[in-house]
């Protein structure tokens, strides 16, 4: 690159993955906005987009900024990327997506609605005869843990250590410091586990891992793709729905008001569920590769340079959203990438998206209002959630 183009780039001396900026980023998502449609960050060694619009615009470029090179701020986790389903191409990406992607899209989960539904209304049954418990290990963690692990059907130790096989790996998506440098040995692990321990004869039948091996056996899939696949299973079903579930309890407590308006009008839940998932994304942002060249709003980001798509900035910008820091259930938001957008768009969303639900159907007759206490933050390089929340459900 020209002395002249690295003088005139526009940047931001900022470090992405700092503790500080992780504990309150939108400041900085903000200074990132305001500079440019795209910022050069020399102490990420990444380019940033943070504007709605051009978020978007480089999520379906998929093309150009691809996945296949790795999707972390690091190195050294993008040089021992696996074709899984977030490090994948079009069109390798849609026929792989096929596979794995059946159980949780609607068909596959009207199997289990059910059973989500039933366990949801018999926790709000319980906690609501409780003076005060931890919003996330006592609320948000407890369908992933319980219905989800087993649906994933892994042997015990696997399931064990979902939780802290999947905080690490977002971990290891950041950028080049020391929690990168910790979760390695932990990702490693899970990668062993999935290799080594997880085979037919130790996942649970009809489980979501037993039918990757059904998938093999009618050579959809390769079988060096089950442990991969593994993989893909407990990440998305984890951190990011515990974490979107204590952002939504978090607002809701926090804004009686929408509480009222929700319990006065419950066809408002699938909005709620989006406002919660716009304001406070789980997840900030993952990296792409440039290809080629590309034109970011007007920004020229050159081949070969690494992109990383803020998510989280994007869904509080203000060219794209009125007041973007409130929330705000009458606001229009179907929109928004906190789910990702085009082809990586979030496997599990749906499933998210039916847990939350779960919840929210079964505190609205029996929740007159919510209290909240202050949360305390995971401090996670890629993820944003709370490691506790003091909660109270005052009985309707």
């Amino acid at each position: 690159m020209s002395e002249e183009i690295q003088t005139t780039r526009p940047t931001c001396d900022i470090d992405l993955y700092a503790d500080d900026v992780i504990l309150d980023p939108y400041p900085v998502y903000r200074q990132i906005r305001d500079t440019a449609s795209a910022v050069w960050l020399p102490k990420n060694d990444l380019w940033a987009i943070g504007r709605f619009e051009d978020a978007v615009a480089a999520l379906a470029a998929n093309d150009v900024l691809i996945s296949s090179k790795g999707v972390a701020a690091n190195p050294r986790l993008n040089a021992i990327t696996t074709p899984n389903i977030l490090m994948t191409d079009a069109p390798d990406h849609r026929a792989l997506r096929k596979v794995i992607a059946h159980p949780v899209m609607p068909s596959g989960l009207a199997e289990v609605k059910p059973r989500i539904e039933e366990t949801a209304q018999q926790l709000i049954d319980t906690l609501v005869q409780r003076d005060a418990f931890d919003g996330m290990t006592d609320l948000a963690q407890i369908l992933p843990l319980t219905i989800v692990s087993e649906l994933l059907g892994l042997p015990e130790f696997g399931r064990q250590n979902m939780l802290r096989w999947a905080a690490a790996t977002f971990d290891a998506l950041g950028g080049d410091n020391a929690r990168t440098e910790r979760a390695f040995p932990t990702i490693m692990e899970l990668r062993a586990f999935c290799a080594e321990d997880v085979r037919r004869d130790t996942v649970r039948p009809g489980s979501w891992v037993a039918r990757l091996f059904e998938a093999v056996d009618e050579g959809s899939i390769d079988p060096a793709l089950v442990p991969m696949f593994t993989r893909d299973y407990i990440a998305p079903s984890l951190d990011t729905t515990i974490f979107a579930t204590g952002h939504l309890m978090h607002q809701l407590g926090k804004a009686p008001d929408q509480w009222e308006k929700l319990r006065a009008n419950p066809a408002l839940i699938p909005n709620a569920i989006n406002e919660a998932v716009r304001l406070e994304s789980p997840i900030r942002g993952f990296t792409r590769y440039a290809k080629d060249a590309y034109d970011a709003g007007g920004v020229q980001i050159p081949k070969g340079a690494r992109v990383v798509i803020l998510y989280a900035s994007a869904n509080r910008d203000e060219r794209r959203w009125s007041d973007p820091d409130a929330f705000d259930l009458d606001r229009k938001v179907s929109d928004h990438v906190g789910f990702g957008h085009g082809i990586h768009i979030c496997m599990g969303a749906q499933l998210a998206r039916l847990e939350m639900r779960s919840l929210l159907q079964a505190m609205i007759t029996k929740v007159a209002r919510i209290e909240v206490g202050e949360p305390v933050f995971e401090v996670n390089n890629v993820l944003r959630g709370f490691r506790s929340l003091p909660m109270r459900l005052i009985p309707a």
